[in-house]
């Protein structure tokens, strides 16, 4: 028996509307009486888009509605036209890397992704192959038959990346793709999302890291305690944030010597040593010069990086600056 929505979808996916991939009229979502998305109305054009927020601003609320893993407690979301709450069909286009691990932790990769693929409707040959295809593309061909649960965070973050292309989506979800990753993984996940773009996928990725959405778009949409706060180029953006200092945290076991390496910096205008003695707090008035050595660093014998992420401060002054204005 043919589902006709299926169809219809099929009819869809040919020509998405161009205009507007994902969109959300008049929605909110309600859990009691929290508010995690309030009276949202946005259009996400095709291409690649960056969602920014604080945590806790609705991110991973906003992705699960589109995502139709949440029923709006009102409004309407749609994906490529078509209601995306209670509507199965809809999932062969549609890819999602979750904030949260949710492995099989006994799995290997391969066994993952396979799996994955087989729940999403393709053959046992076409399931084969499209794992491979996957593999190669997150660069974890070579790790793909160790057991899940001895993966680093990178590993992990590539390996949800994989599954959620496996199918051949239209549109991709990432939500906080990056969190946890040391430098090098970092760079190599953004390239991957860079090539994912270049070859016309519609991504939404969700971060609460400018210099992480730059890199990838300038389209960036910014939400803060469940509501749109600003839609447009990240220059302008930009251009708010650089008035305010930039406060990034660094996790090396040699901490001491990377301080040391970072304090001589000209764009490092201050270097803190955490309260757990493991981690380092920078303050920088260039991010973009910052981001761009930590790579080499992170290679370095005598200071490797560990970890990197950034605080909250800069977005939130920004909000802030938006909101009152």
């Amino acid at each position: 028996m043919t589902n006709p929505l299926a169809d219809s979808i099929t009819d869809v996916s040919a020509k998405p509307d161009p205009g507007a991939i994902v969109e959300f009229d008049g929605v909110s979502k309600w859990y009691g009486h929290v508010i995690g998305v309030n009276n949202l109305n946005l259009k996400i054009p095709a291409g690649v888009t960056g969602l920014l927020g604080p945590n806790g601003a609705g991110k991973s609320t906003l992705l699960q509605l589109a995502t139709g893993q949440l029923r709006p407690s009102q409004g309407t979301v749609k994906v490529l036209g078509h209601r995306a709450w209670n509507n199965f069909a809809l999932n062969r286009y549609i890819g999602l890397c979750p904030e949260q691990d949710a492995f099989y932790e006994w799995m290997s990769g391969r066994e993952f992704i396979n799996a994955c693929a087989r729940l999403s409707g393709l053959s046992p040959r076409d399931a084969n192959d499209a794992t491979a295809r996957v593999l190669d593309a997150v660069k974890m061909t070579e790790h793909a038959n160790r057991p899940v649960k001895g993966y680093s965070k990178g590993m992990r973050q590539r390996t949800k990346i994989a599954q959620a292309l496996v199918h051949d989506p239209l549109v991709l979800f990432l939500d906080e793709p990056l969190t946890g990753t040391d430098p090098v993984a970092r760079r190599d996940l953004l390239d991957i999302i860079h090539r994912l773009g270049d070859e016309g996928r519609s991504i939404l990725v969700s971060s609460h890291v400018l210099h992480e959405v730059q890199v990838v778009t300038p389209h960036i949409v910014l939400i803060n305690r469940g509501r749109l706060v600003a839609v447009g180029n990240i220059r302008q953006i930009r251009d708010l944030i650089d008035n305010h200092p930039h406060r990034i945290i660094l996790k090396s076991p040699e901490y001491r010597a990377l301080a040391a390496k970072l304090v001589v910096c000209e764009d490092v205008v201050g270097v803190e040593i955490g309260r757990k003695n493991d981690t380092i707090l920078v303050e920088t008035n260039s991010p973009d010069r910052f981001y761009s050595r930590l790579s080499s660093l992170a290679l370095s014998a005598d200071s490797p990086i560990e970890e990197v992420y950034s605080e909250d401060d800069n977005l939130e002054a920004v909000f802030r600056y938006l909101v009152n204005s």
